[in-house]
């Protein structure tokens, strides 16, 4: 099957839910090699993902992963960005979810080490003293207790193993940098999601929509982050009520004097470290 999808995906002809399902089932299970797997992703890159295909590669990331349902009075939301702008800064999105735990709210913190940048989430938790293989009912003790919890992606998606190496073999972005933040164990309906391209923006927003998602925002800064940003003016796109908004927020508009993007880059990960305490 992924054989004949492999050659659909060269001819540059997009596939249906089903047969994405199809592909992705295989594929999380190993039945396949990491040169097969490769060249899968690797057409789907060159095609250019639908927003079909993703959706059905997500429904089946979330099938196979380790779930978690924390029970908290409050909404729970989730801080994270798609990576790749290689603008090497600081952990922003880690920093601003201790600020708002430490304000009252809840976060389910998903995500790795890093891959594109100096210094992931999972690296700063580490460093802390968190233990990435902690259980799943130790990550919604944390939630439930504390406001902030953190669930480091191999753990809680065990089946992505069978993708390591097809990734590694291409060394370039895949469907799975997007999947990546929009994949979160904690199954939360509130994100605010950094996008590398002013591409994904709404594409993002209108795929979570699909997923059931209840308040997304999806932002990226003119000068290429993957954050919004104090350095420049940023792109939103915004999902509330189940309608989509898009809009631009000037930080000069909010009386926020524009910072400089060489205030917050960091070369190692100890700069990183320094940077976020």
């Amino acid at each position: 099957m992924i054989d004949e999808l492999i050659v659909s995906l060269e001819n540059n002809q997009n596939l249906s839910f089903d047969q994405m399902t199809i592909a992705m089932n295989e594929i999380l299970k190993g039945e396949h090699t990491d040169e097969i797997v490769a060249k899968f992703l690797q057409n789907l890159t060159l095609k250019g993902e639908t927003d079909d295909e993703l959706l059905a590669m997500l429904d089946k990331m979330n099938q196979f992963s380790v779930n978690i349902a924390p029970n908290c009075k409050n909404k729970i939301i989730d801080m994270c960005g798609t990576g790749g702008d290689n603008l090497k800064t600081f952990n922003i999105s880690t920093a601003a979810s201790f600020v708002v735990a430490a304000a009252g709210g809840y976060i389910a913190k998903h995500g790795n080490r890093s891959i594109s940048g100096v210094s992931g989430s999972a690296d700063i938790f580490e460093y802390f003293g968190f233990d990435l293989g902690s259980e799943p009912s130790k990550i919604v003790n944390m939630i439930e207790n504390i406001g902030i919890g953190f669930m480091f992606a191999p753990t809680f998606h065990p089946a992505m193993k069978n993708v390591a190496n097809a990734r590694k073999i291409l060394g370039k972005r895949t469907a799975f940098n997007i999947l990546g933040p929009l994949s979160n164990p904690a199954n939360v309906k509130h994100q605010l999601i950094g996008v590398f391209s002013d591409d994904y923006v709404k594409r993002i927003v209108k795929i979570m929509q699909k997923n059931n998602s209840e308040t997304i925002i999806a932002v990226r800064s003119e000068d290429g982050m993957d954050e919004l940003s104090a350095t420049s003016k940023n792109k939103v796109c915004m999902l509330k009520n189940n309608e989509i908004t898009e809009f631009v927020i000037n930080p000069e508009d909010h009386n926020i004097i524009n910072g400089s993007l060489s205030d917050i880059q960091v070369s190692t990960k100890q700069e990183a470290i320094d940077a976020f305490v």
